[in-house]
């Protein structure tokens, strides 16, 4: 008797899916996706045949299993060390923290502003032709208010790395499943149904707005093929999703 064995050939998932049934395939980096926006994000990257392959650059292990995803875990004051894991189509930069957590302006400003520019200096030395960052709506280097300063000057340093395509997105108060919220917060989210109906014409762009809306933006600005920097205020980022 003779044994027969079947030759099972390996198949490229990225390959299939551009060249045989005519899908196109790109790669996402996403860094903060256990945050508000980030989480929604990369279920939608998960989820959208559009990605075949998603790093997750974390802090921690998100304890989600796809095939689709590849977590690094990294020390983002060493992000020199990981730069061949920075690679593909599109980084999708959804870091951020708040005062509650992070009191130490110093701490603060080196997640919301010395992260972010480092991730662009490694994304346009590394050839991705997409970088999409969260910042805030009011964002102004010239403010006097910490946090609208430093989302500023956030911004315009990154425009300075010389990016392909940069997206920058500026939603207003993000509404959503929070793991953390603090007591102005809860209060605001309290006065949204009062509120947000009042906001009408110019003042439309200060409404609430869900941050599945942003991610979900910020996933259909990455099918978008023109190049430039572009900047999008939160009723925009609605009528983009």
């Amino acid at each position: 008797m003779f044994k027969h064995s079947i030759f099972i050939p390996q198949i490229n998932y990225a390959y299939f899916c551009e060249n045989i049934i005519g899908i196109m395939s790109y790669k996402a980096i996403i860094v903060g996706a256990s945050g508000l926006i980030g989480s929604n994000l990369l279920n939608i990257l998960l989820d959208e045949a559009t990605y075949t392959e998603v790093t997750a650059l974390v802090r921690k292990p998100t304890e989600i299993s796809h095939h689709k995803l590849k977590e690094v875990v990294v020390d983002f004051d060493k992000l020199d060390d990981y730069t061949n894991e920075i690679s593909g189509h599109a980084l999708f930069c959804c870091l951020g923290t708040t005062k509650a957590r992070t009191p130490n302006e110093q701490d603060y400003r080196r997640i919301d502003h010395d992260y972010p520019v480092k991730l662009a200096q490694l994304a346009q030395q590394n050839g991705i032709k997409q970088y999409h960052l969260v910042s805030s709506l009011g964002a102004d280097a010239k403010s006097s208010f910490f946090y609208t300063k430093l989302k500023g000057e956030t911004e315009d340093d990154i425009k300075k790395v010389g990016l392909n395509t940069l997206h920058i997105y500026r939603p207003s108060l993000l509404i959503g499943d929070r793991k953390e919220q603090g007591f102005l917060e809860k209060i605001a989210v309290a006065l949204i149904p009062v509120i947000d109906p009042l906001l009408v014409g110019s003042l439309k762009k200060y409404r609430s707005i869900p941050a599945k809306t942003v991610a979900l933006a910020m996933y259909k600005q990455s099918t978008n093929s023109e190049d430039g920097v572009f900047i999008h205020l939160s009723d925009q980022i609605k009528q983009i999703a």
